[in-house]
């Protein structure tokens, strides 16, 4: 990997993840760490370009439906890729075509660009995520081998215990905080070979009392309300949270934005 290398334009490619959700901004849109990473590799590069393409909620069979060919079609120095999180969530999770419809992604987006940037998606500790564990570990081992196959970079998130901490995720437990997609930029940046502003990303914040019982069973409660609830309501009627959501940024444009 070239250090301190000089790109001109980013894709990202992707879901909620991508989009920035929960990093919310004062007027009610999502920054998150893709928007973050253009910020930065604007700065170093005049006239550098973006476009996000992400829409939350979306499956694999969507991006590759409607994100991959436009993504590969503005041929830009660098893509991100992260999908298929989503689908191993379902209740019913065919994996082999999971892992099809990714090989088949990454296949039409690597020759697309000068380097494609594949993820091991972060995972909350929490006894939820156990139920999931070896469907996101065997989608993790198929960006490995694909990454291997055709010279992209993987951003090992998951291998992090920072990203493991619960203080990183917002109330909804599906979504990182701004300092979560603060530290998701960073490792992105670095992997990508530019010279690292935290190099203790991967560093778990310090400790502090874990909240009481009462208080704990209070956000299990509000948790379960205001999103476990509507989650499982969406899968049982086939929507989704992205459904009629355009593209975060549909078009490789000028960064403008908000500073890193």
């Amino acid at each position: 990997m070239q250090t301190n290398p000089i790109h001109t334009s980013l894709v990202a490619v992707g879901d909620s993840f991508t989009e920035g959700m929960s990093d919310l901004l004062p007027d009610g849109s999502y920054r998150g760490w893709a928007d973050l990473l253009a910020a930065r590799m604007a700065a170093r590069t005049p006239g550098f370009r973006y476009a996000n393409l992400a829409v939350r909620g979306k499956l694999i069979q969507q991006i590759v439906d409607e994100q991959v060919d436009v993504a590969a079609a503005m041929n830009p120095d660098v893509i991100t890729l992260v999908g298929g999180l989503n689908d191993t969530l379902r209740p019913k999770c065919d994996m082999g075509r999971v892992r099809g419809l990714l090989t088949e992604a990454v296949e039409r987006l690597a020759p697309s660009c000068k380097q494609l940037v594949l993820m091991r998606s972060p995972g909350r500790q929490g006894p939820v995520l156990e139920r999931f564990r070896p469907r996101m570990e065997e989608l993790f081992t198929c960006v490995d081998e694909l990454a291997e196959r055709h010279g992209a970079v993987v951003v090992d998130l998951y291998g992090a215990p920072s990203l493991g901490d619960p203080r990183l995720w917002d109330v909804d437990r599906l979504h990182l905080t701004a300092e979560g997609h603060r530290r998701v930029a960073e490792a992105v940046w670095q992997t990508l070979g530019y010279e690292a502003e935290d190099p203790k990303w991967r560093t778990p914040m310090p400790a502090t009392v874990p909240p009481g019982w009462l208080t704990q069973r209070v956000a299990d409660a509000r948790f379960a309300k205001e999103h476990l609830l509507p989650w499982i309501g969406r899968r049982l009627t086939g929507r989704s949270s992205g459904d009629g959501r355009p593209s975060k940024r549909p078009e490789l444009l000028p960064y403008e934005g908000p500073a890193a």
